[in-house]
């Protein structure tokens, strides 16, 4: 008997470590949470205004991110959702990253917009999306996204699974902190001098490789339109 109770023990100990290392954000055990400078709860707790100044704002000069998470949006807190408009203007990137504490699902409203990830495997997962294309960053993979066209700017909004999925630049991470040379150095396996140079060919690759990828966003592009004049149906798509 005893042996039993110890091994009902073991197992809940398992379970509960289970549901700790699959939640995302912490349950909450009433409808909302109130923030502690808030006395009278209206209609306004739960209503955000932020993206406003987005709507009759110039387009950005570079990659611009809006968010309303937790720390813009309070009624958020315990809810486990939060979400980001994402501008791209032309030739801009959000280099790699992860979202530790949630998954994303991301939407393009305007333009060509190419994705991918990176999973524990290694291997890639690479698409070019058109307008009304989504796409899923599984939570705490590396992933990034890029506008190759010339000219057309791409307007995105993402999605999260959790009211805080917190943001982790890779290139920021590694190269922009404390982390000495001759540690980065060895972990890529080739001395100081070698990375410097490795990293400005990496830099030239991606310049010349724009054009091949904006060529290949347009066939893409051409082609879902093509598809779409067959189908029947009142909706299109503009190129």
């Amino acid at each position: 008997m005893a042996s039993q109770h110890k091994f009902l023990y073991v197992l809940a100990l398992l379970i509960a470590g289970l549901r700790i290392a699959m939640a995302g954000d912490p349950d909450i055990t009433t409808d909302f949470v109130v923030p502690s400078n808030i006395v009278n709860v209206t209609s306004n707790l739960f209503t955000f205004t932020g993206m406003r100044a987005i709507i009759n704002a110039p387009p950005p000069a570079a990659f611009k991110v809006s968010k309303a998470s937790m720390a813009e949006f309070p009624a958020l807190k315990g809810q486990s959702v939060s979400y980001a408009v994402l501008q791209y203007p032309a030739g801009t990137v959000n280099p790699p990253h992860i979202h530790p504490r949630g998954s994303e699902l991301l939407i393009v409203f305007l333009g060509c917009l190419e994705v991918g990830f990176v999973d524990t495997t290694n291997k890639l997962f690479t698409q070019t999306l058109q307008q009304g294309d989504m796409f899923v960053f599984p939570k705490g993979l590396v992933h990034f996204e890029y506008n190759s066209a010339a000219k057309t700017p791409v307007l995105a909004i993402s999605a999260f699974g959790s009211a805080s999925a917190g943001t982790v630049s890779v290139p920021t991470a590694i190269f922009n902190t404390s982390i000495s040379d001759n540690i980065l150095a060895k972990s890529f396996k080739t001395d100081i001098m070698s990375l410097a140079t490795e990293l400005a060919i990496a830099g030239r690759r991606r310049r010349h490789g724009k054009e091949r990828s904006e060529n290949h966003c347009q066939r893409r592009r051409q082609a879902l339109v093509g598809a779409t004049a067959t189908m029947s149906g009142s909706w299109s798509v503009k190129p």
